[in-house]
């Protein structure tokens, strides 16, 4: 196991965070919720950049109080803020990544900077949102850290970039022992990148499943007043009212489709399944 966390708790005014998860090695796991919802704070937690109120964290088989500079070593991280002084360059920043990180090489990293474009002695505050979206990803994968923590690295990017970089996370995966933790708003990025899926809301961890027990088990179903109050609701795991009637989330599609021939039956996505977690009522 290369992350997990327990009941990680920190309480602000209006907003609590209770989370717990786990990223096993050879896995890339994924975060999805509204913002707000709690993702970023939960990974300030992991990374110590906010200080939880409870709960355990573990990181690299190691308790997040007693990893070394070493231990940090092994990970590569993407969040939202900009984290190098806007006066820089990219070309300021190589001395200092071999300095902090001996696997670090500067022939590979600006081989990738020149595939995506990626000017060398321009200054930071000059680069595009999609630039610094880049820029941050390629660093991140670019001294073998066993573990990636990645808040919506994509974001900012068009439809094929982001197909590239993803490309780059699944090569990056193709060596053993490694694993990411990756947030995303683009549902379809996730879908064809994760191992596992949480879903938060409200700092709540509310749904955790397999990406492809996702996409292949999980239906909304669609019925009328009639038809929902005489069916068996056993394997119904969220409902939601609607103008026709009711939307069902299920695991178990078949069992309706045998039991119920006139049930209306669609297949589950991310989207789908988020919305009726977050905003249905739990069966």
């Amino acid at each position: 196991m290369l992350l997990q966390l327990e009941n990680v708790q920190k309480q602000y005014k209006d907003f609590r965070l209770n989370c717990s998860l786990q990223v096993e090695e050879g896995c890339i796991t994924g975060i999805i919720g509204a913002n707000g919802a709690g993702k970023s704070t939960t990974f300030k937690a992991v990374l110590g950049l906010i200080r939880a109120d409870g709960g355990t964290i573990r990181i690299l088989g190691k308790d997040s109080r007693e990893i070394t500079i070493e231990d940090k070593r092994q990970i590569g991280v993407v969040l939202a803020e900009n984290t190098f002084n806007d006066t820089l360059t990219i070309q300021d920043i190589l001395p200092v990544m071999e300095a902090m990180y001996p696997a670090f090489s500067r022939e590979t990293f600006t081989r990738k900077c020149a595939q995506y474009d990626l000017p060398l002695k321009k200054q930071f505050k000059d680069f595009s949102t999609g630039m610094r979206a880049k820029f941050k990803l390629l660093l991140a994968m670019s001294y073998d850290a066993k573990l990636l923590i990645l808040d919506e690295p994509t974001a900012g990017l068009d439809a094929v970039v982001r197909n590239d970089l993803l490309d780059e996370m699944r090569e990056y995966m193709a060596q053993e022992g490694r694993a990411i933790l990756i947030s995303s708003h683009i549902s379809s990025d996730l879908e064809g990148l994760c191992d596992d899926l949480y879903f938060i809301q409200n700092g709540q961890v509310l749904f955790h499943e397999d990406t492809d027990v996702i996409l292949s088990n999980y239906s909304i179903l669609k019925v009328n007043e009639e038809q929902f109050r005489l069916m068996d609701k056993s394997y119904i795991a969220y409902q939601m009212k609607e103008s026709f009637g009711y939307k069902l989330l299920t695991k178990e599609k078949q069992f309706y489709l045998d039991n119920y021939p006139g049930i209306v039956a669609e297949k589950g996505n991310i989207d789908e399944i988020m919305l009726m977690v977050t905003k249905g009522e739990k069966l």
